[in-house]
């Protein structure tokens, strides 16, 4: 069988036994063709000719070509599956990827506005109607309580107890955790109640549009992308209000496990990235206000 035949073989039995979807289907599909290409040029004519000094070329040159960590992960996750399957086929009795690894990925740090842009996207005055009460409690929400954007628009009001103010989230995995509502969110939770209950909702949703349908996860973000472009000038989506909430908690109270059980991470290393987000404010406030920190600031001037 050719290279190709042993792939669609392969991608056969990824959708009808493992049901994989059909979004993981052609990313497996695009980087098996990326492998394809390479033996082809290479003139390998089955895979068991592709050998670990192969792989290390192909991820050395498509790292070159400026794929990233993370696609060149999934490709050489994409070839161990397919050698999964050809070793349980009896077609090949080697997998070249064994103890190959991709480049080291670059730790990205989440961006998140300060506790002043904070205060100015939320504070400003809003209108007393349907959708800016709506957006506000929105708004409100995401940042006291630091939830996932399908957290929110999955919301149901008996998650939403205004009076203890807690609510209820089902998150990842089926995972369900209990976080607080602050003060500003429980009064333009409060507004909103009012106002949703004139829509003739069709259900328990708690974020409803006009029609009374529960508002998806689109929709959420045009708004919350509007009210950033209107009130602080600049983008804005809902995972940067959870992560400014991830991060203002994290510096006001040092508490990694705390914000961990607020933030639902299954993984405190998840978390841990916040930590370095704080040691770049505090390397801030430290050049600023050290005086020694200041003079070598002020030497630095003066040579250049």
């Amino acid at each position: 069988m050719t290279l190709e035949t042993e792939v669609q073989a392969y991608l056969r039995q990824l959708r009808s036994v493992r049901q994989v979807s059909p979004h993981t289907l052609d990313a497996y599909r695009r980087d098996l063709r990326k492998v394809g290409a390479f033996c082809a040029a290479r003139e390998l004519q089955d895979w068991s000719a592709l050998q670990a000094s192969h792989v290390r070329q192909l991820i050395a040159e498509q790292h070159r070509q400026g794929q990233s960590s993370r696609s060149l992960a999934r490709l050489l996750s994409s070839l161990r599956g397919l050698y999964r399957h050809l070793n349980a086929e009896g077609t090949c009795r080697h997998d070249p990827t064994v103890g190959i690894t991709p480049p080291r990925r670059e730790k990205r740090l989440p961006k998140v506005l300060d506790t002043d842009r904070a205060m100015q996207l939320l504070d400003g005055a809003v209108e007393d109607d349907f959708i800016a009460l709506r957006d506000q409690a929105m708004l409100e929400l995401f940042y006291s309580s630091g939830l996932r954007l399908s957290e929110l628009v999955g919301l149901d009001l008996p998650q939403l107890d205004l009076s203890e103010g807690l609510v209820r989230v089902n998150g990842k995995g089926g995972k369900v955790r209990v976080v607080p509502v602050g003060r500003k969110a429980r009064e333009a939770l409060r507004a909103w109640m009012a106002q949703r209950s004139l829509a003739n909702p069709r259900d328990d949703a708690l974020f409803i549009s006009r029609k009374g349908t529960r508002l998806g996860e689109r929709a959420v973000q045009l708004r919350v992308g509007r009210a950033g472009a209107q009130e602080l000038g600049q983008h804005l989506h809902p995972h940067m209000l959870r992560h400014s909430f991830a991060s203002h908690m994290l510096e006001s109270s040092q508490d990694l496990r705390a914000v961990q059980e607020l933030l639902g991470h299954a993984d405190i290393g998840t978390t841990q990235i916040y930590t370095h987000l704080d040691f770049q404010h505090l390397s801030k406030v430290y050049d600023q206000a050290h005086p020694r920190a200041r003079r070598c600031a002020k030497n630095r001037d003066q040579e250049e």
